[in-house]
């Protein structure tokens, strides 16, 4: 059969050229769950704008100093430490409602003056400095912020999650180091508030968030590698947790409390460390082996992102700025945190206001107030992969984390601090995260789910402040004083 004339600007095809062109042709580009086309950077192959030649692959050490290489985005075009710049990029922060909670630093010298000069107003110091740890956290969350932006989006997230939870490790570590009260069970505030700040990122703030995003579109998709992995760690994390609290309750009536309770101890020890193993591999799954996924899904987001012509004009931090704003921060939440710790004796035995109230409710809401910030405003800035991996990354590093090592270091203080919770946490913690992964399992949220979530969380904060405070001084065990039914 006769080939085919050739047109006029294309030379005859030869059975060489054909295979060459059928050689040549690219394959399709990746897409993400929704459909958008994106480009998923190399693992192990230098990109093209690297000076390097591509045919060499690089080490892990060379791989390594370079995601955490400073980002162009990230530059500040100055150097050093300049007052006034600090100050005004600080203030200004990233977005309207963190730049509302700066309105109350003026806030912060009056707690710590009022806590010294005022010992007495117990009811007042606890007041001002609760609202004063909001600024302070809100500067913790922004500083880790912009020094995020210098380095990879999987890197940034991690590090901005990780700072985003100094607030929550400052508490736990002065719970856990506070003297044996009568009047309060310090380990049963610190289990509450394990529980409560898991229920508070995982209910409130994904629910603000689903809210947020509902308020400008119908439906916010997000991708289902971050939603996926999350469910399937949160699941893993509840079930880690509730070993140890079904364990006790479980042979609370076979064995007697001098038997149970040590073997309850050292299985909670157990399961702090497989928990952090389990974190860890967490980390090197998202940071490493799948980093490109992570990186091209972010990439889009930062596309979708409806404030970024405003972002890339408004003035960044440089590295040194970032360091001080941390360190300032960092210890006026200290000072702060001890304030607060303090005054727990008093809400309890004066003010009649009971342990898991405190725990589940009061302490989470403060100590994670800068995440739900950032994550809230993404969300409505139609970033839900970036909102929606702060989220699940703060609630895993709680579970996964920050729990665990309050265990650990208890352990190492000689502290029976373990993981056995009463039977209503870990009833709402395991129902919650069946709730929330029955949301996440379509890839998509509106405005209707977002309300849902907040309502059960309310419900669950009613029932905390009518929960009766346990019999304290019984051996650190919440579980068997409430079952005993004794209460302030």
């Amino acid at each position: 059969m006769a080939e085919p004339s050739p047109t006029q600007n294309e030379p005859p095809l030869t059975k060489s050229s054909t295979k060459e062109k059928v050689t040549s042709v690219p394959p399709s580009p990746p897409t993400t769950s929704n459909g958008q086309t994106v480009t998923l950077p190399l693992h192990n192959i230098p990109t093209a704008s690297d000076s390097n030649s591509l045919s060499r692959q690089l080490t892990i050490q060379q791989r390594f100093r370079r995601s955490l290489k400073i980002k162009p985005h990230g530059e500040s075009g100055r150097k050093g430490i300049h007052p006034k710049q600090l100050l005004r990029i600080c203030f200004n922060s990233s977005s309207t409602a963190s730049r509302a909670v700066n309105v109350l630093w003026p806030i912060v010298p009056v707690a710590i003056a009022i806590r010294y000069a005022r010992p007495e107003q117990q009811l007042l110091i606890f007041i001002l400095s609760y609202i004063a740890m909001v600024p302070c956290a809100n500067l913790i969350g922004f500083a880790g912020q912009e020094l995020a932006r210098k380095f990879a989006h999987v890197w940034g997230v991690i590090l901005e999650t990780t700072l985003g939870s100094l607030v929550e490790i400052i508490l736990f570590m002065t719970l856990i180091t506070r003297p044996d009260d009568h009047g309060v069970d310090y380990i049963q505030v610190i289990k509450a508030a394990i529980l409560g700040s898991v229920l508070a990122t995982m209910l409130l703030c994904l629910g603000l968030c689903f809210f947020a995003a509902g308020l400008k579109r119908e439906e916010t998709g997000f991708d289902q590698v971050v939603s996926e992995a999350g469910s399937g760690l949160l699941l893993t994390a509840g079930f880690g947790l509730a070993i140890p609290t079904i364990f006790h309750h479980s042979l609370s009536s076979r064995l007697t409390e001098e038997e149970l309770f040590p073997k309850t101890i050292e299985i909670s020890r157990s399961m702090a460390i497989l928990l952090m193993v389990a974190y860890f591999i967490y980390l090197f799954f998202q940071a490493h082996t799948h980093h490109g996924i992570y990186d091209a899904i972010f990439q889009q987001d930062e596309i979708r992102d409806i404030d970024r012509h405003k972002l890339r004009s408004t003035d960044r931090l440089t590295l040194s700025e970032c360091i001080l704003a941390l360190t300032v921060s960092i210890g006026l939440v200290t000072i702060i945190a001890i304030t607060l710790v303090d005054k727990i004796h008093y809400l309890v035995v004066e003010r009649h206001v009971s342990d898991a109230f405190v725990g589940l409710i009061l302490v989470p809401l403060v100590e994670k107030a800068a995440e739900h910030l950032t994550a809230v405003d993404e969300a409505y800035d139609d970033q839900m992969n970036f909102a929606l991996s702060h989220v699940l990354g703060a609630t895993l590093q709680t579970a996964l984390f920050n729990a665990p090592l309050v265990v650990v270091v208890g352990w190492g203080l000689g502290k029976d601090m373990g993981l056995n919770f009463e039977v209503f946490d870990m009833a709402m913690l395991l129902l919650s995260i069946l709730t929330v992964g029955n949301f996440l399992r379509d890839q998509k949220s509106n405005y209707l789910e977002g309300a849902l979530c907040v309502i059960v969380y309310v419900g669950i904060a009613v029932a905390a402040l009518y929960y009766p405070n346990p019999v304290h001084g019984g051996g650190g065990d919440h579980g068997a004083a409430a079952a005993a039914g004794g209460h302030h």
